[in-house]
């Protein structure tokens, strides 16, 4: 159901996957980043290229949103409500449901929709203490296109994310202005 959901979406906003099968399978069981994050609409349109490439897909999202006045929305969207006030390891914590399950785990390194210096790096320490690899999942609104850039290794640090922003350089974000490529 959710693939046809984003499929019609795709159709009416005129927007369309890139992703190769191949990477598709590389991607499997990843952290993925999601980015840039620069408007609400990020999130319709990254879970629709997650749902039409058929990959499992889990998001932290604040717990605010996983109460049960949603009625369990947000949960079936594959939210996993996080309490940001209790001072929890949340990398520990993501990389254990990585290595016990068989879904991506989205984060959005920026961390808001506003400018930021740099980006946050749980994503990276979460894909090293899960054994995983980061797929980078991308939205080009200047090229209405969604989908997978590549899949890293996370090596060193500084040299991931050196790759990292090498590969999103030329995306367009909703609001271009909020998305700084020096990620690192």
């Amino acid at each position: 159901m959710k693939y046809y959901i984003a499929k019609f979406i795709f159709f009416l906003a005129g927007w369309k996957l890139k992703a190769t099968p191949e990477l598709i399978q590389r991607a499997q069981n990843t952290v993925t980043v999601a980015a840039p994050h620069t408007s609400n609409q990020d999130l319709i349109f990254s879970l629709g290229a997650f749902w039409l490439m058929r990959l499992p897909l889990k998001f932290l999202i604040k717990d605010f949103y996983t109460k049960w006045y949603f009625l369990g929305f947000f949960k079936w969207l594959g939210g996993i409500g996080v309490n940001r006030e209790q001072r929890s390891n949340i990398v520990e914590h993501s990389a254990e449901i990585l290595r016990s399950t068989d879904f991506n785990l989205m984060i959005s390194p920026e961390g808001t929709r506003k400018f930021v210096d740099k980006w946050k790096t749980g994503f990276y320490h979460i894909a090293v203490k899960g054994g995983v690899d980061i797929s980078l999942g991308f939205l080009d609104y200047k090229e209405k296109k969604a989908g997978l850039l590549d899949v890293v290794t996370p090596g060193e640090l500084d040299s991931t994310m050196k790759q990292i922003q090498t590969l999103y350089k030329p995306i367009s974000g909703k609001n271009p202005e909020l998305f700084n490529t020096n990620l690192h």
